[in-house]
């Protein structure tokens, strides 16, 4: 068949079983061939095809709201909604976007990129469904490791209570990112070997409603009877004592039992959940192989071998850079451990993982407990390391606050993939964490220049005493310097001039460093003079060099890959008015007050003026506006 041709699912009302198979395998060779040139989600998006295809033929989008949680399994939804002649700019700038994008089709009626958000969204339409008294089905997908999140339980919780008609598809393979990990995943687990559950529970119920009510004793122990066998088979009871009437498991891969069991569901009223057990990656091997998250996120590959082709340089990631620094120093430090939600692999700690694995603890996709439960050891006089991304951190705001920064407790957090991070866009961009934190009490960030720098200042984070401190890498990999044998302590909130000049300052940090020097020798060759300045402690600010700078009346401009508002911008200038600087002139480049969707981190850095000469021409603009002021 030839997918360009699909312009909405309907068709799929018509086919029969054997042509759906035949459709599900030319959609994963689709996928196994755009992928390997654009790179992007794979092996979820091929655990989940038949399981789109079930759902697409079963229910009518777009009046019936599908809604993805995550979202990156969403492909074969795109493909069916009419995008499949976009693949060819999947995750690109300006191109299709690898998350469900509400401006891209109406069939897209969610966005997300977070875990754990499709429970609460699917509530609130459905509630706005009965407040409205329209008639539609609201159909949340969300997998057995965005279940461990706290919106999901609480939303669970609520549905149920509220008794609202919501059919959720848990998407069982056995993994988030990487393997899952806690109680509940053991609960899907003994789910999974128990067999079918809601056929057989009322073919019982329906045994024992034939037994005549013979006075109310024998009624009384028919429905004491009935509830205990319900005990004893198990499976759905954990999702039926929150209000669900629980299906499955069903085999994801299985389109006839996928269909059966989902027209049963519908004709259930209230809350209902269809337990699909899948294969991640199934279809192709070397995804089917995967234990890890080699398949999750990928970028281009072989298709014969599945070997990846890499562009990266021969400077290790950043995240391990970080994570191997902090295991060098837990080795001789028994105080040292390290907590991280799910991600063990992406954040590089599957050294410390196989060598300590006692002081590694990977909470699942659980955030706020994670962060919590750092301020809750820390008290004890454990050093913690909370190992997570940016995007991730967004969701402990609260906890970071309350429960650390307030405490004034010695948690040492890992800020991992700080600044854009490329293909996976607006959802993930790391470039908020520094306007919260700094207006956090307490709070001490610091960003390096270099790995070298980098390996100080986990030395730094992991001695310091005072109260918490982050440190902030980006994603991608080091630049290749030497490292010092002997790691040393910074003193908080110093900085390093790394070029003087005469006729303007700039103030930068971490990735954005290299482009500030750029800039300089492009203006020298105008000889014009500026000064560099690695202002790599973010909060506290080097105050002593700011009184110079400020004192010397010279232009400054700072530079940050990262939201301008609240930023390190911000506080130089509120350390100007503070200190009675009325003329400075301070100019502020980084992420305007908007979204900056998927593309390269070049490209992001370019539609924000992030360049050699965009940044060349703003010091030319403030030395202009400076000598004009003083003429």
């Amino acid at each position: 068949m030839d997918l360009t041709a699909i312009k909405n699912p309907a068709f799929l009302k018509e086919m029969s079983n054997e042509e759906l198979k035949d459709l599900a395998a030319s959609i994963r060779k689709f996928l196994i061939e755009k992928l390997s040139t654009t790179g992007g989600h794979l092996g979820a998006n091929l655990g989940v095809v038949e399981l789109t295809l079930a759902l697409h033929k079963a229910y009518n989008s777009p009046q019936d709201k599908f809604i993805w949680d995550v979202g990156h399994q969403a492909y074969i939804h795109k493909i069916l909604t009419g995008r499949t002649a976009d693949f060819d700019t999947l995750r690109q700038y300006k191109g299709m976007c690898g998350f469900p994008k509400r401006i891209e089709s109406e069939h897209d009626v969610w966005e997300t990129g977070h875990s754990s958000t499709s429970l609460s969204a699917a509530m609130g339409m459905a509630v706005a469904r009965d407040m409205m008294n329209e008639k539609y089905d609201v159909v949340p997908v969300i997998g057995d490791g965005a279940l461990t999140g706290g919106m999901a339980l609480e939303a669970l919780n609520n549905i149920g209570d509220e008794k609202k008609n919501i059919t959720v598809i848990l998407n069982d393979n056995e993994m988030s990112i990487a393997n899952n990990v806690g109680a509940l995943h053991h609960v899907l687990g003994r789910m999974r070997s128990a067999g079918k559950y809601n056929r057989a529970k009322d073919e019982m119920e329906a045994l024992l409603k034939r037994i005549p009510a013979v006075g109310g004793k024998l009624a009384t122990a028919a429905e004491r009877m009935k509830d205990s066998m319900k005990y004893f088979m198990v499976p759905g009871m954990f999702f039926e004592e929150l209000g669900f009437t629980y299906f499955g498991p069903v085999d994801g891969h299985d389109l006839r039992d996928l269909e059966e069991t989902i027209n049963y569901a519908k004709k259930t009223n209230g809350p209902k959940i269809i337990h699909v057990v899948t294969q991640k990656g199934k279809g192709y091997q070397p995804a089917e192989l995967d234990k890890t998250d080699n398949w999750h996120g990928v970028g281009p590959y072989k298709i014969e071998s599945g070997e990846k082709i890499t562009s990266g340089g021969a400077a290790p990631a950043w995240s391990k850079i970080i994570s191997d620094a902090v295991l060098e120093k837990a080795r001789t430090d028994k105080r040292i451990a390290v907590i991280t939600p799910a991600m063990i692999l992406g954040s590089k700690l599957d050294n410390f993982k196989r060598e300590i694995p006692d002081r590694l603890f990977d909470v699942g996709i659980a955030e706020q407990h994670a962060t919590t439960m750092a301020a809750g050891m820390a008290t004890q006089g454990v050093k913690p390391f909370l190992a997570i991304y940016s995007t991730f951190l967004q969701r402990a705001y609260d906890q970071l606050l309350h429960d650390i920064a307030r405490q004034n407790l010695n948690v040492f957090v890992g800020i991992d993939r700080a600044g854009f991070v490329g293909a996976d866009g607006e959802t993930h961009q790391g470039v908020f964490d520094i306007s919260f934190l700094r207006a956090m009490p307490n709070f001490t960030i610091m960003m390096p220049k270099d790995e070298n720098e980098a390996q100080h200042m986990v030395h730094t984070a992991l001695s310091y005493e005072d109260g918490p401190i982050a440190l902030r890498y980006p994603r991608g990999n080091g630049l290749g310097v030497k490292m010092d044998e002997e790691t040393h302590n910074l003193p908080i909130g110093s900085w390093e001039v790394l070029q003087e000049g005469t006729d303007a300052v700039i103030l930068t940090f971490g990735t954005t460093i290299p482009l500030a020097q750029e800039a300089r020798a492009s203006l020298a060759e105008d000889n014009i003079s500026v000064r560099v300045v690695n202002a790599r402690f973010i909060k506290p600010m080097d105050e002593a060099m700011l009184h110079e700078i400020f004192a010397s009346g010279l232009p400054v401009l700072t530079i940050e890959e990262a939201v301008l508002k609240g930023g390190f911008g911000s506080g130089v200038m509120e350390f100007a008015e503070e200190n009675g600087y009325n003329a400075a002139s301070v100019r502020r480049m980084g992420v305007p007050d908007y979204f900056v969707e998927h593309g390269s981190v070049p490209e992001q850095m370019a539609e924000i003026g992030l360049t050699k000469e965009g940044v060349s021409d703003k010091v030319r603009q403030m030395i202009r506006f400076n000598e004009q002021q003083r003429a």
